[in-house]
């Protein structure tokens, strides 16, 4: 599990042997930081030995935040995709994708700490390959749900391109936006995503009927 010789993957899953492990590291790494947060910190939060650790995850700290990131965005997906099935058109759709990420995004204290405190840690993951790969996730887990307000074939561009407009905002925040408002979300995507994606029909199509579709 976890990763392979650089390579993330991100449909992984994990038993939930394997939860209480990544619950202490979350935790430990939003009071201290990935770089300050070690094994023996993490298996002493978890209340399991540092050899129950090593044998849960032998990769040791690498595969321990690989698989740590792969849940924390597996989760986070849900969450966004949840939002796009409870709306009523695509502008709704992208609207409440985006406040809801930038919501989560925030209300993480994880998250937060490496935003603002190790920033550095996160270039190997938006390199042009990793973060492509990153893009191709979004696509096949948020396409399909896109997929009643546009034409399907469309739908997997649509949610790449409204994940390119987050991380751009996330890494280049502009003070006069702010993603986790209706209003200024609204605004984004009737300016910038809305005008490229017409809309294929005006009929309701219900999320499970347009993912049985694709």
């Amino acid at each position: 599990m976890g990763a392979r010789e650089g390579v993330v993957d991100l449909t992984d899953t994990h038993s939930a042997l394997d939860e209480r492990i990544l619950d202490a590291a979350v935790v430990l790494v939003a009071r201290w930081g990935v770089t300050k947060t070690s094994l023996a910190d993490i298996a002493k939060q978890a209340g399991c030995s540092r050899a129950s650790l090593y044998r849960t995850f032998p990769g040791g700290k690498q595969e321990l935040l690989t698989a740590l990131g792969v849940r924390e965005l597996g989760t986070y997906i849900e969450s966004v995709v949840e939002a796009i099935d409870e709306a009523d058109d695509l502008d709704d759709a992208l609207t409440r994708a985006l406040v809801v990420a930038t919501r989560l995004l925030r209300d993480h204290p994880a998250a937060q700490f490496v935003l603002a405190h190790e920033p550095e840690l996160l270039l190997p993951f938006l390199g042009f390959r990793q973060v492509d790969r990153l893009y191709r996730h979004v696509s096949a887990s948020v396409g399909p749900h896109l997929a009643r307000f546009v034409d399907p074939g469309r739908a997997a561009w649509l949610a790449e391109w409204a994940a390119r407009t987050f991380l751009t905002y996330l890494f280049n925040p502009d003070p006069s936006v702010d993603l986790g408002l209706i209003d200024d979300a609204h605004r984004l995507v009737s300016s910038f995503l809305m005008p490229a994606f017409p809309v294929a029909s005006t009929r309701a199509v219900s999320p499970v009927d347009a993912v049985a579709a694709l």
